[in-house]
């Protein structure tokens, strides 16, 4: 469903429009205000400039007027006055100019034919009427003449000539036989233009005796007949075929001249067996659309109110099937004058100014003459307050006793124009002329208008008022028009009331009021929906509505937009519309309107019966190449900034012309450079310029198709634009020193298009930002301007304004420029660090003193070493770059570094620096050991000792087997990290080295994860052999505690650790009963001193770093002995899987550790033989 909500005007309808020029008065046609309002003579009715009149009837020449106090009349007859008074045969009625010629006594109209022009007077003025040319319509007889009868050949063409008589107006001619039945005509037969009967081909069955041309004169209502033609066809053995030949028009070329606005009618009749098809076509482009007629079987063609786009070459081509011909018809339209802006009567209070304008425009250009009260301005009594300035008449500072009629005369060779616009000063007291107390009724919320139509002179000054109280009724929802209107956006309940307006000047006042009331608005709450239906059902549309009671409402259907006509089938309720028996004719769009006086709603359905189908189209193309360039180009309609330019377009070439490019050339700032004004569509000859002030223009124009462009026209005549302010200022405006001390003012100048009048120049202002001073200015007519003695690098504001004779350019923007930049200051600091022996870090600050853009930096550097120096090498950075890094080549050496920042005028004061004297880092006394990997198949934990202070940072960096190198960082307290994703059974190589001291490292210390579990390795905890042998073991192994247990009870001692290679713990020194010593106290603490004092001397390799027998590295690095010197893992702790003292053999079914277990392969933790057996399988 579709709704649309049309409210409808409530607002009076406005009885005269208060339009200013300048200050003018426009006197409304009003009653109250003509009937003793002092106006000079308007015409208001007068003949037609060619005027024919029956012979028969009387003459009636007319000519009325207007004015108070009433004109009087007189007319002049060829130039001279003429008197009525000494003719009985003429009279005017009482207060009409009108003639009327009586000729019931006798006399002839032919003596009353000339041409006539009315004069209408009063005091105040004198108004005259269009030159009337008065002609006498004549239908005079055919000549006497004998015909000989006409002999032709079968095949041949023929012509048949009428030649009637001249008459006024011309007859109206057509051919008929002697029983008064019309020539039969087709496309072989046909009459021309002229009149005359054109044979293509002349057949057997044209013989006849009868062929007679008739006149008709339309004011006489009579026919003349010629003299009947015979026709006598000769016949032969066979007709020949014959390629088409114009008879009309003659000549392989021709031209039609035709005033724009009549009709344009071009005719081409041709020979040829079989009678040819005739076409016609416009060269470059199609036909106008909507003109064109096709008449007399396509033989002529007739353009109806032509204008300069019609303007061309057309030609018309014959064809039959032996061939075809063509014939170019050249179309001038010319003009005769019309009104571009025709002068309108003014009216003004004394004091004030006003002005008539009278602009035409035709083809040639028309000539302005004026004309006051009839007489040539020129030869008419001098006014001070008046002044002729071409087309426009100038009226300052108008007095009492100045009121006259003005006629405005424009002409060319092709007619004239005459206008009369008075010029009335007046002085009026304010009056009303709208209805009294009237009643204005308008929908909520709908945008009113109360009308109050007033005149008076001087203008009188409206205000509005409610309810006869309150202030000046002016803003928000109200607004306040010049011709008096109140309009109110949004009108509500509570707008109701009585509106007064007041008129008042200084001669007095006026008021009127009117009534307003507000209603509901009318709304369709439920309308109807789109349905598809079947055929012989029944079906409802539904419109349910809500309106004002106190407003008469009418609902009403539509099918299609049409009013719908309900049958029997149809049914119209209230709220709803059915249809019974629904038909395919049915199918449409139905709509509801509910209205009032007021206002109206609507909603649309679409009722589907069945469907549609879409017509296609075909396309053809033609071959192509370049268009022959336009010509016969001509500007019309010249105005102050724009023209018409029409031209002819060339041969498209099989091509059709896409576009017209329409160029111009200036002869006083680029003569002979042509620049692109305009482009156009391919299918139209003319097109309105805009053109810029104080040019003298030419054009030229270019047809463009999809192979190319043709070669320019030949260009136009001149024409020379007046002058004007410029409308735009220069681009690019930009301040920039070329000097410490200067800033230079540049700018993008005005082309010649945009100078708008004589001596461009242009008026540079400057001042300095910020500190309050007044603008400088100067006036120069180049394209810069240097301003001297200015500070180092501070901002100016900068304007340009361009300026010519006529005036100056608007009021430019303000830009920013800059005076002239100096050397820069050194860089505020040089920082020099050099964290480590293989790189240098520079850092610096921008300069205190920039004394310019920053454009970058420069560093220069070079090493040193005593007395020898190397190379110097130059560096270069951007503005926004503060740091650098150095990679060093030689550990030796020290670099002397030099860094100067850049502006344009180039590099400042040098800022210099050292780097710092090379230390070993090792000297510093920091250092790395004791790293320990507990790997397992996929990740080891990595835990090492150090020195550095706490929260230093450190990098783990391991290299597997295949040489990939990996790094982990490692920050915090603990000293410790974790490898993950490490490949089962591959061997690494691990070191730990300090972030900021690089050369800081530990050995490298080397690993292997453990071999990850195959489903392919044998379970050898199931075979028989390896549990015969684990059972074996268990009974060794329990033989050997039974009798260690005897012997330990005894008091004997038990020499397990005696072939250790590394000494006990502080507890196993203890003296215990059977207890036994290896070492003394005092050999353990000097090797521990030893490692505290030479941390480098315990890390020579792989067989040094395993941890202490007995003991296990705890994360903090400390040393832990085992919880139980004598326990069960004591016994299992053979290192190299050799036989202790005791000829056991523990040792060799010492195994690695599992995943889950916390320490590697050289723990001095052993397992049980039970965990043994479940790790080998």
């Amino acid at each position: 469903m579709v709704v649309w909500r049309m409210p409808l005007s409530h607002a009076g309808v406005l009885l005269f429009c208060l339009h200013h020029l300048i200050t003018a008065i426009e006197v409304p046609l009003h009653p109250n205000i003509q009937n003793d309002l002092n106006q000079p003579p308007t015409i208001t009715k007068q003949s037609v400039k060619n005027h024919i009149v029956d012979p028969r009837d009387n003459i009636l020449i007319e000519c009325e007027a207007k004015g108070f106090p009433s004109p009087t009349f007189t007319w002049t007859r060829n130039g001279k006055f003429f008197n009525i008074a000494k003719d009985s045969r003429v009279s005017m009625a009482r207060r009409s100019g009108t003639l009327n010629v009586d000729f019931r006594s006798g006399g002839r109209p032919e003596d009353y034919e000339g041409e006539y022009q009315c004069f209408a007077r009063n005091e105040f003025g004198t108004a005259l009427s269009n030159k009337i040319l008065l002609q006498v319509s004549r239908s005079p007889l055919w000549p006497k003449e004998n015909l000989d009868p006409v002999v032709v050949e079968e095949g041949s063409s023929l012509v048949l000539q009428c030649n009637p008589p001249p008459g006024m107006p011309p007859p109206v001619i057509f051919w008929m036989s002697s029983s008064m039945e019309p020539i039969h005509q087709d496309k072989r037969v046909s009459q021309g233009l002229n009149g005359d009967l054109y044979f293509s081909n002349v057949m057997l069955p044209d013989t006849r005796t009868d062929y007679s041309c008739n006149a008709r004169f339309h004011f006489t209502h009579t026919i003349q007949q010629k003299f009947p033609f015979s026709l006598k066809v000769l016949t032969t053995q066979g007709i020949t075929e014959k390629i088409p030949a114009f008879l009309v028009p003659s000549g392989t070329s021709s031209s039609k001249v035709v005033l724009r606005g009549e009709d344009l009618l071009m005719e081409c009749i041709a020979s040829g067996v079989p009678a040819p098809d005739i076409m016609w076509f416009k060269k470059g482009g199609e036909l106008p659309s909507g003109k064109v007629k096709f008449e007399n079987f396509n033989k002529t063609l007739r353009i109806t109110g032509v204008s300069e786009e019609d303007s061309g070459e057309y030609f018309c081509m014959a064809s039959n099937k032996m061939g075809l011909t063509r014939h170019p018809i050249s179309v001038y339209v010319k003009a005769a004058p019309y009104w571009l802006d025709e002068p309108k009567n003014l009216v003004l209070a004394p004091g004030e100014s006003g002005r008539l304008v009278c602009r035409a425009n035709g083809t040639p250009k028309p000539v302005i003459q004026w004309l006051v009260n009839g007489e040539a301005i020129e030869t008419a009594p001098e006014n001070p307050n008046r002044e002729v300035a071409g087309d426009t008449l100038m009226f300052r500072d108008s007095q009492i006793g100045s009121s006259a009629v003005y006629q405005c005369n424009a002409s060319n060779e092709h007619g004239y124009l005459l206008a009369n616009a008075f010029v009335n000063i007046l002085d009026m007291a304010p009056r009303m002329l709208g209805q009294r107390n009237q009643l204005i009724r308008v929908i909520e919320y709908n945008r009113t208008r109360l009308d109050c139509p007033f005149f008076g002179s001087p203008i009188p000054m409206l205000r509005w008022f409610k309810n006869g109280q309150g202030s000046n009724l002016d803003g928000g929802n109200y607004q306040v028009y010049e011709n008096g209107s109140l309009e109110m956006n949004n009108a509500r309940k509570e707008d109701q009331g009585i509106y007064t307006c007041v008129a008042t000047n200084i001669l007095g006042k006026a008021e009127s009021q009117i009534r307003l009331e507000v209603k509901d608005g009318t709304r369709i709450t439920k309308g109807p929906d789109d349905q598809i239906v079947k055929r012989g059902s029944t079906t409802r549309l539904d419109c349910r509505i809500k309106s004002d009671p106190s407003l008469k409402l009418t609902v009403s259907w539509l099918k299609d937009s049409n009013p719908l006509y309900l049958g029997n089938r149809m049914r119209k309720d209230e709220g709803s519309l059915t249809i019974h028996g629904v038909a395919e004719k049915d199918q449409g769009v139905y709509t509801c309107i509910a209205s009032t006086e007021l206002d109206q709603d609507s909603a649309t359905a679409h009722i589907t019966v069945q469907a549609a189908s879409s017509p296609t189209s075909r396309m053809t193309s033609l071959p192509k190449d370049k268009p022959d360039p336009p010509r016969d180009l001509e500007l019309t309609d010249l105005t102050e900034r724009g023209a018409r330019l029409t031209w002819l377009p060339g041969d498209d070439n099989n091509s059709p012309i896409t576009d017209f490019v329409i160029q111009f050339e200036e002869d006083r700032y680029q003569p002979r450079t042509w620049h692109n004004l305009s482009t156009v569509r391919g299918n139209v000859n003319s097109a309105i310029l805009k053109l810029a002030p104080y040019v003298n223009y030419q054009f030229r124009v270019l047809a463009v198709n999809e192979v190319g462009s043709s070669f320019p026209s030949t260009p136009s005549e001149r024409y020379q634009t007046n002058g004007a302010p410029p409308e735009i200022n220069p681009s690019r405006v930009e301040g920039v020193g070329s000097s410490k001390n200067n800033m230079e003012i540049t700018w993008t100048p005005l082309n010649a298009t945009q100078a708008y009048g004589p001596n461009l120049r242009y008026n540079v202002l400057w001042r300095q930002r910020n500190t309050g001073e007044s603008w400088k200015n100067v006036t120069v007519r180049t394209s810069r301007y240097v301003v001297g003695q200015t500070p180092v690098y501070v901002p100016y504001e900068i304007k340009v304004q361009a300026e010519n004779d006529f005036g100056r350019g608007p009021e430019p923007p303000v830009i920013i420029g800059y005076s002239g930049e100096d050397l820069p200051s050194a860089p505020r600091y040089l920082r020099v660090r050099q964290p480590n022996l293989q790189s240098i870090i520079l850092e610096w600050g921008p300069p205190e003193h920039p004394n310019g853009i920053l454009t970058g930096y420069s560093l220069q550097y070079q090493t040193f070493n005593g007395s020898r120096t190397g190379r110097m090498i130059q560096e270069t950075f951007s503005p926004n770059e503060t740091r650098f890094s150095l990679t060093r080549k030689d550990p030796l050496s020290r670099y002397r570094f030099s860094l100067r920042a850049r502006t344009q005028m180039g590099e400042g004061e040098a800022m210099k620096a050292e780097s710092p004297v090379i230390l070993n880092e090792a000297s510093f006394g920091w250092s790395l050991w004791n790293v320990t990997a507990l790997p397992n198949s996929n990740w080891a934990n990595i835990t090492w000792m150090h020195n550095f202070e706490p929260g230093t940072e450190f990098v783990v960096e391991y290299t597997n087997s295949n040489n990939t190198i990996r790094s982990i960082p490692v920050s915090g307290q603990l000293p410790s990290v974790q490898l993950a994703d490490l490949t089962p059974g591959m061997t690494y190589r691990v070191r730990v080295y300090s972030k900021e001291y690089s050369t800081i490292s530990s050995p490298y210390l080397i690993f292997e994860t453990s071999s990850a579990y195959t489903k392919s390795q044998v379970d050898i905890a199931t075979q028989g052999w390896f549990i015969g042998l684990m059972c074996a073991v268990a009974l060794l192994v329990l033989i050997l505690l039974i009798v260690c247990f005897i012997k330990r009870s005894k008091g004997g001692k038990y020499p397990v650790r005696e072939k250790k290679d590394v000494p006990l713990g502080p507890e196993d020194q203890k003296e215990e009963d059977g207890s036994f010593d290896y070492r003394s106290l005092d050999s353990w603490k000097k090797k521990m001193a030893t490692m505290n004092a030479h941390p480098k001397e315990i890390m020579l390799g792989d067989e040094d770093n395993k941890p202490l027998q007995g003991s296990q590295t705890s994360l903090d690095g400390t040393i832990k002995q085992q919880e139980s010197d004598d326990s069960l893992v004591d016994y299992g702790e053979g290192g190299d899987g050799q036989f202790n003292e005791d000829g056991s053999f523990i040792g060799q079914y010492t195994v690695k550790k599992d995943k889950d277990e916390t320490e590697g392969n050289e723990s001095s933790e052993a397992t049980s033989p039970v965990n043994a057996i479940y790790s080998l399988a």
